[in-house]
């Protein structure tokens, strides 16, 4: 038995947010209904690049089922209530307002079915300032101010994936475990509401309370860090780059004396604390990488390694692929092609029974349109 089985979720949902969150929800059990357009998730189309299909759609939408609704249609619409009555969630990430004037919004579903947990996904929010502004994840990255502290010096730089959509839909899902939670424990229903840009604010709360409390202008750092040194990037003498991550005192001590054999630097009042080395950073730098300059990068790795310093490579998506670290699964195209992607990050272990998922794949548009409709038109 899974966690969620027996959990019917009922999803329209488009892009990346609002499918990730409820393909978690099918990796922990739960039935999806994917409700779509007559044109489809348009992530269908994102790219072409994984045996013929969007490596964004197939990523996030194993084992869904899929239903054409014409949103217009006075019976579809009754078919999607239908379904919707017996859901015990609903999950949605259309532009706010969008489905109120088919009394198909949050609002009105929880006032005819008050144990259904509901989760809104949205770009801002909904305030009539919130709604006006169309949001993609590019978009939001910069409102946020993420962009402002990536990147280089000389140019902000994209955040290399879509880090709100992903953030956004990991919080929704969250949400709807909590709800849940709730339903189950017999407290009824619950309305959860996120956005893109209330998940990439509330982790830009670091730089913004060191701007507004301690008047310090994060700004973007390259490979280093804003609030810790050493912590940074360094070339090899075979002018290979390798980051270091200094923590705290015990490991600074280590570093001085193990790798820069450099005693005299824990002598240095300068050096003496995180905060000061911050401030004398470029100095430090300076030190750091003539000693990197004069070792080899295998060498440094092994002393690194050797003495418990942190430390890591700039990978290439061909060194990801080989990493030693890298744990695969087989998932399955529409059309049925099976092609590896990476694991989910979540490993399970029950202590009573054991958890099975077999057979899933990402669906054909509509592919399941008239079994569900033969199944709830009965309703």
């Amino acid at each position: 038995m899974n966690s969620l089985s027996g959990v019917l979720v009922v999803a329209i949902e488009q892009a990346v947010a609002a499918p990730l969150c409820t393909a978690r929800l099918v990796d922990a059990g739960a039935r999806v209904i994917k409700v779509e357009r007559e044109q489809g998730d348009f992530a269908r189309k994102y790219d072409s690049l994984v045996m013929g299909e969007s490596s964004y759609f197939t990523w996030l939408n194993q084992g869904k089922e899929s239903i054409v609704i014409n949103f217009e249609n006075p019976d579809d619409r009754r078919l999607l209530m239908s379904i919707i009555k017996k859901a015990d969630v609903f999950v949605q990430n259309l532009r706010p307002g969008a489905l109120q004037k088919y009394s198909l919004d949050s609002e009105s579903i929880l006032k005819t079915h008050p144990d259904i947990v509901t989760c809104d996904i949205s770009g801002y929010g909904e305030g009539e300032e919130e709604k006006k502004h169309k949001s993609y994840d590019l978009l939001v990255q910069a409102e946020s101010g993420l962009v402002g502290i990536s990147g280089s010096p000389k140019e902000y730089g994209r955040i290399g994936i879509s880090i709100c959509d992903i953030g956004a839909g990991i919080t929704s899902y969250t949400a709807v475990l909590e709800g849940l939670i709730r339903k189950y424990r017999g407290f009824g229903g619950s309305s959860f509401k996120t956005s893109l840009f209330s998940v990439a604010s509330e982790w830009m709360t670091v730089p913004l309370a060191q701007h507004e409390y301690g008047k310090k202008e994060i700004v973007a750092e390259g490979l280093r860090h804003p609030s810790i040194a050493p912590y940074g990037a360094f070339y090899s003498k075979d002018h290979k780059l390798i980051l270091i991550a200094i923590q705290n005192e015990r490991e600074w001590t280590i570093f001085c004396e193990k790798i820069l054999k450099q005693k005299n630097m824990l002598k240095a009042n300068k050096f003496s604390s995180n905060n000061l080395r911050v401030t004398h950073r470029d100095e430090l730098e300076k030190v750091i990488q003539k000693k990197f300059g004069e070792l080899s990068f295998k060498y440094l790795k092994q002393q690194l390694s050797r003495n418990s310093i942190a430390f890591g490579i700039v990978n290439t998506l061909e060194d990801l692929s080989n990493h030693f670290a890298i744990k695969r699964q087989w998932v399955r195209t529409s059309f049925d092609q099976k092609v590896s992607f990476p694991e989910g990050p979540l490993k399970r272990n029950f202590t009573k029974g054991s958890f099975f998922q077999e057979g899933l794949r990402s669906p054909i548009l509509g592919e399941h349109t008239q079994s569900i409709k033969k199944e709830f038109s009965k309703s």
